[in-house]
């Protein structure tokens, strides 16, 4: 069994904002693999499938991003699960856009969503896809800059780096994170 969290905020308002790629990603994944039924559940949407064999449960946390962890926790305790079957799919800042950075430990890098992501786990060390999405220019607000809509230009090349993504969930679900890192960290 696996879980794939991706973070971001619940409403339309947010659908497209660079924040909310985590939750783009779980939706293109569950798409792809015919997982069509979200339920509300351990604080959040839940999906599950098959993917080649193994089980596979989507989550997008409806707690919105600051209080990720609840939903993570609530997953963890209900499925009596374990982190290391967790991967966390979120964005990133420090990451261009395009690309992805796979990482297993580390400090939240001032991400409210991972801050409470490693309060609720009581560890920094748990599997994680970081979507890059740029740093703003000088001067500009962080938290307009994250919760601000994917330019036009963006969203041109939205689809190859969820099909990126996509290949790392599923990479991950046969081969170590480590192998996985070692494939998709460019």
């Amino acid at each position: 069994m696996k879980c794939f969290i991706g973070l971001g905020n619940p409403g339309k308002q947010y659908e497209l904002n660079r924040h909310n790629i985590g939750f783009m990603a779980i939706d293109h994944f569950a798409d792809k693999w015919g997982i069509r039924t979200f339920q509300s559940k351990c604080k959040g949407l839940l999906g599950e499938g098959n993917v080649n064999g193994t089980k596979v449960y989507l989550l997008k946390p409806m707690t919105y991003m600051n209080l990720s962890g609840e939903s993570m926790r609530a997953f963890l305790d209900f499925y009596k699960a374990d982190l290391e079957d967790v991967t966390i799919i979120y964005d990133d800042m420090d990451t261009p856009y395009g690309q992805i950075r796979l990482r297993y430990q580390g400090s939240s890098g001032g991400h409210n969503g991972i801050k409470s992501i490693i309060q609720h786990g009581g560890t920094q060390t748990f599997n994680r896809i970081r979507m890059g999405v740029n740093r703003p220019a000088p001067g500009y607000n962080i938290a307009d800059y994250v919760l601000s809509n994917f330019s036009k230009e963006e969203m041109r090349s939205m689809e190859q780096i969820l099909d990126l993504t996509c290949e790392a969930m599923e990479f991950s679900l046969d081969n170590s994170f480590e192998k996985t890192m070692a494939k998709f960290n460019k």
